[in-house]
């Protein structure tokens, strides 16, 4: 009989500092086989940050970064490039990390790593986003995520889900609903890429060879 092939895992790190749900979500699809990442590292720069025990319950290696340990945030990014490089990580997922990245660690790391914004970009970059989209009337919102770049959520788009706006929702109601989308299109851009499916060239997002002028849309309830 001939032998199985055997799936190749892009080493991934995921960096946090919070609860970790969309690590969660992560650490779900790879155990269920449908995510061919290697989740080789989680990061935290906070020591009390959830999504660490969510990664211990993993057997997955953890590592605190304290940004309160380096005089700027420079010295903070070349410790962090360091232990990444250390480790032959190949994609980095922001996942509720509270920082904002240094230009020479986005630069040193182009087109590897991807984030989650809660918000159809390029509306409301930023902080509120849920507020916002709210006191704007709109009758839609969501999340997407894209390749990181040196401008704040400005990055090429990936992939976005839509959801409709309801009468009755709130702030509370609309960050629930928007990041149970983030759990299914976060781990897609990932499949994407690990597969070789997704790329970063020249500042742009291709997927299949194709350039993605605009994101991917995926409608949700």
């Amino acid at each position: 009989m001939k032998p199985a092939t055997e799936v190749r895992r892009c080493r991934t790190a995921i960096l946090i500092s919070g609860s970790g749900s969309n690590l969660q979500a992560f650490i779900k699809q790879v155990a269920d086989g449908r995510l061919p990442l290697d989740i080789a590292l989680v990061v935290s720069n906070r020591s009390d940050a959830y999504g660490l025990l969510r990664a211990a319950a993993a057997s997955i290696p953890t590592l605190v970064i304290s940004h309160r340990d380096f005089a700027s945030r420079d010295a903070f990014d070349m410790a962090l490039a360091a232990e990444l490089d250390a480790a032959a990580i190949e994609l980095i997922i922001l996942a509720g990390f509270m920082r904002i990245l240094s230009a020479a660690f986005v630069q040193h790391f182009a087109g590897r790593i991807m984030n989650v914004h809660p918000a159809l970009l390029p509306l409301y970059p930023g902080l509120d986003t849920h507020a916002r989209a709210l006191d704007a009337g709109d009758r839609q919102h969501g999340s997407t995520v894209h390749f990181v770049t040196e401008e704040l959520d400005g990055g090429p788009r990936i992939i976005a889900g839509r959801i409709a706006v309801r009468r009755e929702d709130t702030v509370a109601s609309l960050k629930s609903r928007v990041q149970a989308v983030e759990h299914q299109i976060y781990p897609q851009a990932a499949a994407w890429y690990a597969e070789q499916r997704l790329s970063y060239r020249n500042g742009e997002a291709l997927l299949d060879g194709q350039l993605l002028n605009e994101p991917v849309v995926r409608d949700f309830d």
